[in-house]
């Protein structure tokens, strides 16, 4: 596959994953060290430290960048490193961290993507109501103010909010995630604030006459019926909504879908907080959409009496260790779609990537070859939608590290580079020199 010289391609991570020094130069709590350190809401009991000790080792870890020849390094910036409680002045020490690695990043020929939140809140603010009180958006654009002002000469590529879906959804819906809530009504509004914090970041952005580039991080599936059936057709139709429309359709039509609003009206109750302006506000114009793909879902009706009503169906294809299927044509799929139905704006593939069980085997590599083969597959895909005329303008490998992965702590692992969490040594996986070589092949990042 070759892509021109301006096609970034690049590696991603976020804060808590990676950084670890939980307590270190006046960090706060987050909800998710709350919810980590919370009996039986990750496995094996494992929390956000050590995680890599990315915190004292970010100077060998851009020059692993480097060696993979990556031009772009996506990083996400953590709330309470800045603003332990969420508001207030910032904590210098955390500033000077961030500040150091991006100028090394810059000193390395690495084009910094600076992410302002990957569901790292402040645990004082979700103890005043979190993301389903309509304050966060104040708090939040507060704290981006802040990035804006200490790091936007260095920075020129800003995300405003990774994955709203999963911070609403899976944080106050279903509980999976933190902060560990199960709460329809609050999951909505959570949602709409997340969206809203997007809008009034991106405004404060063009307000204080920021140059660069702005945008917001959506995870997207493909939806698709468990079978040609009216009722599977409709419960595809309410996952697609739910999943993809309710953010795409604010962010790009200055609108909710109707079916949505609808069926959240009778099964939830009523979307009444929404005022005057907000979705003007979340619709002002975005510099690029990031996209974080992973599998498609195919879904059939079941009367079980939930909000959606639909139950996951599996699917004929290889699983990640995960249990998620690999199709890398959903990916090509997904972009036409979203070239079709949102375009005007570049794309970034801001995720995708896999984990797989691998293991440590004595060599200087860690073999992972279904790794490789996923990569290659979306890749490949990315490239039939640029063909088929999508302006996607960068690829963002996740992850570089293996990391904590969440409410699955430290058992999965999606990097290119295998961390022995024991020692901390990092060892290049057979996907990481196979990218480097991808990348070279491209005239180099």
């Amino acid at each position: 596959m070759t892509v021109e010289r301006t096609f970034v391609w690049g590696a991603a991570t976020a804060a808590f994953q990676i950084e670890g020094a939980t307590k270190a130069d006046g960090r706060g709590e987050s909800i998710w060290d709350r919810f980590a350190a919370t009996e039986g809401k990750v496995a094996q009991g494992d929390t956000g430290d050590p995680a890599c000790e990315h915190y004292y080792r970010w100077r060998d870890d851009l020059d692993l960048m480097k060696s993979l020849g990556l031009g772009g390094y996506r990083f996400s910036i953590s709330w309470p490193r800045i603003q332990p409680t969420g508001r207030g002045p910032a904590n210098q020490r955390g500033l000077d961290f961030y500040r150091a690695l991006v100028e090394g990043m810059l000193e390395r020929g690495i084009r910094p993507l600076a992410t302002l939140y990957h569901w790292d809140l402040p645990q004082a603010l979700e103890e005043e109501g979190g993301w389903a009180s309509r304050d966060v958006v104040e708090r939040f654009t507060e704290y981006a103010v802040i990035l804006f002002d200490q790091l936007g000469d260095l920075v020129s590529d800003w995300i405003t909010h990774n994955e709203p879906w999963v911070t609403s959804f899976l944080g106050y819906a279903y509980g999976v995630k933190a902060p560990g809530i199960t709460d329809w009504p609050a999951a909505l509004r959570a949602a709409h604030h997340s969206l809203l914090a997007h809008g009034a970041a991106l405004r404060a952005y063009r307000d204080g006459n920021g140059t660069g580039n702005v945008g917001i991080t959506l995870d997207l599936t493909v939806a698709k019926p468990a079978s040609a059936s009216p009722a599977d057709i409709a419960a595809a139709e309410r996952l697609d909504g739910h999943h993809n429309r309710w953010f795409l359709d604010a962010v790009f039509r200055s609108s909710y879908p109707t079916d949505m609003v609808e069926l959240y009206d009778e099964r939830v109750g009523a979307i009444d907080f929404v005022q005057d302006g907000d979705l003007e506000l979340i619709a002002q114009p975005i510099d690029f959409l990031g996209i974080n793909f992973y599998r498609p879902n195919v879904v059939e009706a079941v009367d079980d009496g939930s909000v959606l009503e639909f139950a996951e169906v599996d699917q004929d294809a290889e699983h990640t260790a995960m249990g998620w299927p690999v199709v890398p044509s959903a990916l090509t799929e997904l972009l036409v779609r979203l070239d079709r139905d949102y375009g005007g704006v570049p794309f970034l593939i801001t995720e995708n990537g896999a984990a797989f069980h691998d293991r440590l085997d004595g060599g200087d590599v860690v073999e992972d070859e279904p790794r490789v083969a996923y990569l290659a597959g979306h890749i490949e895909a990315v490239q039939r939608a640029r063909e088929q005329g999508v302006d996607v303008r960068g690829y963002y490998v996740w992850s570089l590290l293996d990391n904590f992965e969440w409410e699955h702590g430290y058992g999965q692992r999606f990097g290119i580079v295998f961390v022995d969490f024991e020692t901390q040594r990092r060892i290049p996986k057979r996907s990481a020199l196979w990218y480097r070589d991808l990348i070279a092949s491209n005239g180099g990042a």
